[in-house]
């Protein structure tokens, strides 16, 4: 486990350089959130929803830096189960879940969290750190997530 966190630490900026990057592209490439769908980004605690894009894609983009890859493949990321994946107001949807309206909660959900935590490289600090200790999908920022998806969803399905 501590080899992975210096690998981190080491990776991090090539990390970070790589998710603004995409930012950027789903941004320019991306679709604003509909207005149904913003205020489900509000309760999934994003401030300012209407810079959100999403990307409908065919495969989520991954780094192309085979250092980044193998420690994202090592701590669960990028897996073939991957349907979303969120950079800063960037969310990526891979085709199969471009309609699923947990799976967009649950990345706004993040999306919340990169707002709170200052932006691209403090969030994957900590969140990359999360997968590695506990292990993804138990670290703090993850959970959330999931929990509060399934809450937002659960609520108007009764």
């Amino acid at each position: 486990m501590n080899s992975l966190l210096n690998t981190l630490h080491l990776l991090l900026p090539v990390a970070s350089a790589w998710a603004e990057k995409q930012e950027v592209i789903i941004l320019e490439q991306g679709t604003p959130l509909t207005d149904a769908e913003l205020p489900d980004a509000r309760r999934a605690g994003v401030i300012q929803p209407e810079k959100i894009r999403v990307l409908r894609v065919e495969a989520l983009p991954h780094p192309e830096d085979e250092d980044m890859m193998f420690v994202a493949k090592a701590i669960g990321l990028f897996n073939p189960r991957s349907v979303g994946l969120t950079l800063g107001y960037g969310i990526c949807l891979r085709h199969g879940s471009w309609d699923n309206r947990a799976v967009l909660v649950h990345e706004c959900v993040h999306v919340g969290q990169y707002e709170k935590m200052g932006g691209i490289r403090p969030f994957l600090n900590a969140y990359l750190r999360e997968c590695i200790d506990p292990g993804y999908p138990f670290g703090r920022l993850e959970r959330e997530a999931i929990l509060v998806a399934n809450d937002i969803c659960k609520i108007d399905d009764k």
